[in-house]
């Protein structure tokens, strides 16, 4: 995270989108924060010193609403906590670099294709603008990879890890979006989705994947990987 928040910092963007599995309950309908300003706080973990603000770039959300709200369900969220999918990542990448304004998104619970649809159209909304936009697609890998972890142990789950991030560096995005259904399931993931809806940020575009870690120190699968624009 801190060699990723060193590209994040020489990038400068003007806006990041958080795509995190934890904004709002998983509905049929993908959410979009839209408060003025967003707060980040780590006191349900035992932190009650961190506290951060982020600006929300109001403008921008509103506009990806408003053009997939005829083809994709969208609402908005009000909620000025961000969830710990969100805030997680923003603590890291945001060290060097405050001047930043965010806009959270949460998946659904809508099919894998709908989901890299939803990054498709994403995508048109950036080629639209002249602001630079980063994107971070945030949540766990498998919850299962040994005895004692928070969904249990299962041996599907380092398979499931191992082909995502096989998958991803060969960017096979069909072979993801194909990806055994009772493979996924078992493996007990939170980040699956927000995958699929960056591929479709990324689709059709010439770029590269540098895994930059992966760690599984609790039995859950943390993967840590750059996609840039070549």
């Amino acid at each position: 995270m801190e060699k990723l928040a060193e590209d994040f910092y020489q990038s400068a963007p003007d806006t990041v989108i958080v795509i995190s599995p934890h904004l709002q309950e998983k509905t049929d309908s993908f959410s979009i924060g839209h408060t003025p300003s967003f707060k980040v706080s780590f006191k349900d973990f035992g932190d009650l010193e961190t506290k951060l603000e982020f600006k929300h770039n109001i403008g921008l959300a509103y506009k990806i609403k408003e053009s997939l709200e005829t083809k994709i369900p969208v609402i908005l969220s009000h909620e000025e906590n961000l969830d710990h999918g969100s805030a997680v990542p923003l603590y890291y990448l945001t060290k060097m670099y405050r001047n930043v304004s965010v806009i959270p998104i949460s998946y659904s619970l809508s099919t894998r294709q709908v989901h890299f649809q939803f990054g498709q159209a994403i995508r048109e909304i950036i080629d639209s603008t002249l602001e630079r936009v980063a994107v971070v697609a945030s949540g766990d890998l498998s919850h299962c990879l040994k005895e004692g972890a928070p969904a249990g142990y299962s041996p599907r789950g380092r398979e499931f890890d191992k082909l995502v991030r096989k998958f991803l560096v060969e960017k096979d995005v069909s072979a993801m979006l194909n990806l055994d259904e009772s493979l996924v399931k078992e493996a007990a993931e939170c980040g699956f989705r927000s995958i699929l809806i960056l591929l479709g940020i990324f689709d059709k575009i010439n770029y590269e994947v540098e895994l930059l870690s992966y760690q599984s120190p609790f039995g859950v699968g943390h993967l840590v990987a750059n996609l840039r624009i070549k």
